[in-house]
């Protein structure tokens, strides 16, 4: 454990990244439908990818954990090849292009868009290793990538041509060419308080792509999957490889030498650190990608999910905050106004004489709640009963967001919380004491 605690930040990271590929690539040889694996995967790059599609189902579990292996083998290379420096940015980005890998991303989809911004790169004389990151962001939109190079204008899918390959490749290198801008003014809209900052030039990229490619040309928007699509899924094999994965990043925490206190200092977070491995060391952190990721698995548990290609994805989507500003006390209040929504709508949609559509385990709301955290920053500025609210707005709105970018923006619950950040924060600047502010007071 010394030689671990001896890394500097950028290097833990980029072994931390390397634990979870060895992860993935090993337990794709270990699923029973290993000999389907190549097939599987065949199927996984060749069809349309529009939110939600299970990969599971499409592929296969083998082929599923090879694609997201694959996926952040390569993550880890442009961090590697490129000698970039990562950090707890670089921690968001790979875990989560991580977890879209089983129901969005996978090894031919994400391409373009990151040629693109390494075109950007070359025009601008910048350096690849500064824009890593927003390689990784840039892949947000792969579901349009493949939808272009296997269906587009056509209803159902027709395979990879040429015209088809051409259009996904033009629309990869220009999204990924000018995502560096939109990133750099994306926190004058959230103010810092949308913690899925690339969903916002993402997003808006994929509202107007949606308008330019189906509604002024008056082409058919395909529908997304069946949903008997959805229920081919394993809570037994998530279980087991999450709670193996996060069981051993909490004990090698331990090791290196993590006390309770460490993490309670992590959790109170009184000077709301931006990185979690720098402000309070390798260790604290890593205990919090443990504990969180349980906090996570459990919740889900919990509420009785379905644990399907695109459950088993949030889950590390969800993570992905683990080292900006996201731990259990931070996204409990979130967790609870989603409930509370629920529980509310459902009442309200019985009077109205409605078909209430959003159960706490809906899979729309699982996947809304998973992005619902990115607000976490709004718990740890203002406190619990302001983040509860936030958390009550992001499921109100989360459900009529894709109607926007018409399923292809896989950023689709960050692209919610900056409209609630749009309309809260305001509210809470004009109107609200942060908890500093009512701590000087003695309130």
């Amino acid at each position: 454990m010394k030689k671990i605690n001896a890394l500097s930040e950028s290097d833990f990271l980029k072994a931390l990244f390397g634990f979870f590929t060895v992860a993935f690539l090993a337990a794709a040889l270990l699923m029973p439908d290993r000999a389907q694996m190549i097939s599987g995967l065949q199927r996984i790059i060749s069809q349309p990818n529009k939110i939600s599609t299970n990969y599971f189902y499409l592929g296969g579990f083998a082929a599923t954990f090879l694609n997201m292996g694959l996926v952040a083998l390569s993550c880890l290379a442009l961090y590697v090849l490129f000698g970039a420096t990562a950090n707890n940015v670089s921690t968001l980005a790979f875990l989560l292009t991580l977890g879209f890998t089983s129901w969005g991303i996978n090894i031919l989809n994400m391409w373009p868009s990151v040629l693109g911004v390494m075109l950007y790169c070359l025009v601008k004389k910048e350096k690849f290793s500064s824009n890593v990151n927003v390689m990784l962001f840039s892949t947000g939109i792969a579901p349009l990538i493949s939808e272009l190079m296997v269906r587009y204008p056509h209803p159902e899918a027709v395979g990879f041509n040429l015209t088809g390959v051409i259009l996904a490749l033009v629309v990869g290198l220009a999204i990924g060419f000018f995502l560096s801008a939109g990133l750099a003014h994306a926190p004058k809209v959230h103010k810092g308080f949308d913690l899925y900052n690339a969903a916002v030039p993402v997003g808006m990229t994929a509202f107007f792509l949606q308008a330019v490619l189906y509604k002024s040309m008056g082409v058919a928007l395909p529908a997304a999957p069946a949903a008997e699509t959805l229920q081919v899924a394993s809570r037994l094999m998530v279980n087991v490889f999450c709670g193996v994965v996060f069981g051993v990043l909490v004990v090698v925490a331990f090791l290196m030498g993590c006390k309770p206190k460490d993490y309670w200092n992590l959790m109170v977070d009184p000077e709301n650190a931006a990185s979690f491995s720098a402000a309070y060391g390798k260790a604290a952190f890593l205990m919090n990608v443990g504990v969180y990721g349980l906090f996570i698995l459990g919740y889900y548990n919990l509420i009785d999910a379905s644990f399907n290609g695109i459950t088993f994805g949030i889950i590390f989507c969800m993570l992905a905050c683990c080292n900006s500003g996201s731990h259990p006390g931070s996204v409990l209040p979130i967790i609870l106004g989603y409930v509370a929504a629920s529980v509310v709508y459902r009442g309200l949609s019985g009077l109205a004489g409605g078909t209430f559509t959003g159960a706490i385990n809906a899979q729309a709301i699982m996947v809304g709640l998973c992005y619902a955290n990115g607000l976490s920053p709004i718990s740890r500025k203002y406190g619990w009963a302001y983040s509860f609210v936030a958390g009550i707005m992001h499921y109100t709105l989360v459900t009529s967001v894709p109607m926007l970018h018409g399923g292809y923006c896989l950023y689709n619950g960050g692209f919610t919380a900056a409209f609630v950040c749009l309309l809260l924060i305001p509210i809470l600047e004009r109107f609200a004491k942060t908890k500093e502010e009512r701590l000087s007071l003695g309130k």
